[in-house]
């Protein structure tokens, strides 16, 4: 299973590179398709840790030629994030196509950088927007948001990086909300927003139906609300793989590294399904 893994991944990064007509210098002693591969190894089988990754690549002669530990960072941080995010939609693309329900969930789970009592000393992120507040554990935390919409199977097709105080209706209005016709998307309270509803029934007959509150002026039936409960499990269960990938804690020394690292985790844990 890991040799089909990783063979996988360098098979889909490299057709990447040569569709987007990438070139690099010939006298590099590893190629862009293998730096990649290292880090989405590093990231589904190594928590990624990228020097466990190298030199399991070389022991096993996946690769020829190892990088120092400095020069391997400064590579892998030269592919460029739409690199990175055109991957993703590739491979959201191939899950909406296998998606016959057109059922979607919408939620977000947040990634720690510190705990609240080392948010004096952490060097990544320094202002007070990136203090969250998780309701479920009724604790705050300090960090990242990621918003991601799934299909009914718990696949990504969707996700955004915000910092952890941002509003979840405030980073709904970012989603491009790509999906065929007639979909429904489901979401929880705090997707609550009329005007963006009305918006998409009208402009792309997508259903967007998140719970209702209380005081809602859109209640639905019973029935219906019980389908939307059972269904969001499945987004649960999504977060709950990708997170396992995580290590304790991720280490990063920059706020580009360890956002990088989050995107690579997510890429991996889609690959697993091709």
């Amino acid at each position: 299973m890991m040799e089909d893994m990783i063979t996988t991944i360098f098979v889909l990064c490299d057709e990447l590179l040569k569709a987007l007509n990438i070139k690099e210098d010939p006298q590099v002693k590893m190629n862009n398709a293998e730096v990649m591969t290292v880090g989405l190894v590093a990231a589904y089988f190594f928590g990624g840790h990228h020097d466990r990754s190298c030199q399991f690549m070389v022991q096993h002669k996946y690769i020829k030629n190892l990088l120092s530990k400095s020069r391997f960072n400064r590579r892998l941080h030269n592919i460029d994030e739409l690199i990175w995010m055109f991957f993703f939609q590739v491979i959201a693309q191939t899950f909406k196509e296998l998606n016959p329900g057109q059922e979607y969930i919408l939620d977000s789970f947040p990634v720690p950088v510190c705990d609240n009592i080392r948010i004096d000393r952490c060097q990544i992120y320094n202002k007070e927007e990136y203090r969250g507040y998780i309701a479920s554990k009724k604790r705050y935390f300090y960090g990242l948001r990621v918003h991601m919409l799934v299909n009914k199977n718990g696949k990504p097709i969707e996700f955004y990086l915000d910092p952890g105080s941002y509003n979840d209706v405030k980073v709904l209005q970012s989603f491009g909300f790509d999906l065929p016709s007639n979909s429904i998307v489901y979401g929880d309270k705090a997707y609550n927003d009329y005007q963006l509803e009305d918006l998409l029934k009208e402009s792309s007959s997508i259903m967007l139906k998140p719970l209702r509150k209380k005081n809602s002026k859109r209640k639905e039936s019973s029935c219906f609300e019980y389908i939307q409960k059972v269904t969001r499990k499945q987004v649960e269960t999504c977060f709950s793989r990708i997170t396992n990938l995580f290590p304790k804690s991720i280490h990063a020394v920059t706020s580009k590294g360890l956002e990088l690292k989050i995107i690579l985790f997510i890429i991996a844990f889609c690959i697993q399904f091709l």
